[in-house]
Formats: C-alpha cells, structure tokens, sequence
C-alpha cells in the first residue's frame, strides 16, 4: 500500500467489516454496500470525475471483465449530475457513486480522504459476500491503480 505524500491516510484494515453506506448513484437510485452481500464488491474511491487518471482508471474497469457475482462500484465527491454526464460520454454502465454531501464521509469512513485537498485518494477495497474486506490498495492521487491487482485478487476471494 502506498500513501499520498502528506496525507495521513489510515485505511479501513483487510480482515475488517466493510464499513457501511448508502449513495446515490448517477441516476440518482440508491445503493446501500449491506444489500449487495452475497457476491463480491470492488469498491474503488478516485479524486474527481473528468480527470486524465481517474478517466484511465474508469476505462480499464469498464472493459475489463471482473466476474459474474462481482459489483463494482466507484465513489469521488463528484455530484450525481456530474457523474450522469460523465457516465453517458463515456459509456460507463458501473455504479458512479456520490460522495457530496455530507463531503467525503464514505471516503473517511474508508480512511482514503484528503483533508487538506476535499477529496478521496485512489483508494480500492475487495469486499467478500460477508461484507468483510479482503483486498486493498491505497495510491497517491498522482499514480494510477492497476486493473490486473484486482483481477488477481478477485481469483483468489470467493
């Protein structure tokens, strides 16, 4: 796990309950973490909508297949609204989740928010069917995740 430089990060701990949440996604629906157990979650947190990275991460997610049982969903401060357009433009089907308001409370509860900057860090959590975290990774917000570390930890969490 790498952390951003400055940024006191203390991420939600593999072996640990997932903390849960309810947002709403770009459609606006809600979509409560607890109602997804049974299969698996890839909970991935980025920076912001309609930036270089956080764009690459999102393309890689949307053509790499992560498995049947497996839900992906992805959290920035961004509001519904912009995850509406960002999601059209770029054909992204995945729960584009809001962390607005209260700002950034899932990322904290996650431990992958920046304070000083008002928004999460390239944070990945890999959540089994009993809603514990199995996987994670931290990046700092200037290096992108590789989609391939998901895939590998997704074969071995059942």
């Amino acid at each position: 796990m790498r952390q951003d430089e400055g940024v006191n990060a203390h991420p939600a701990e593999v072996g640990a309950p997932a903390p849960d949440f309810e947002l709403q996604d770009q459609h606006g629906a809600p979509v409560r973490l607890s109602r997804l157990r049974g299969g698996r979650v890839v909970l991935v947190f980025y920076p912001l909508a309609f930036s270089g990275i956080c764009g690459g991460e999102l393309d890689a997610l949307r053509d790499t297949p992560l498995g049947d049982d497996v839900r992906l969903l992805t959290v920035s401060v961004d509001s519904v609204f912009a995850h509406r357009a960002w999601a059209d433009r770029e054909g992204y089907t995945f729960s584009l989740l809001s962390d607005f308001w209260p700002h950034g409370q899932v990322a904290q509860a996650y431990g992958v928010f920046d304070e000083a900057k008002g928004l999460a860090l390239r944070g990945t959590f890999v959540i089994d069917g009993e809603g514990v975290i199995r996987w994670s990774v931290v990046n700092p917000i200037s290096s992108a995740r590789d989609v391939a570390d998901y895939v590998k930890a997704l074969a071995v969490i059942h």
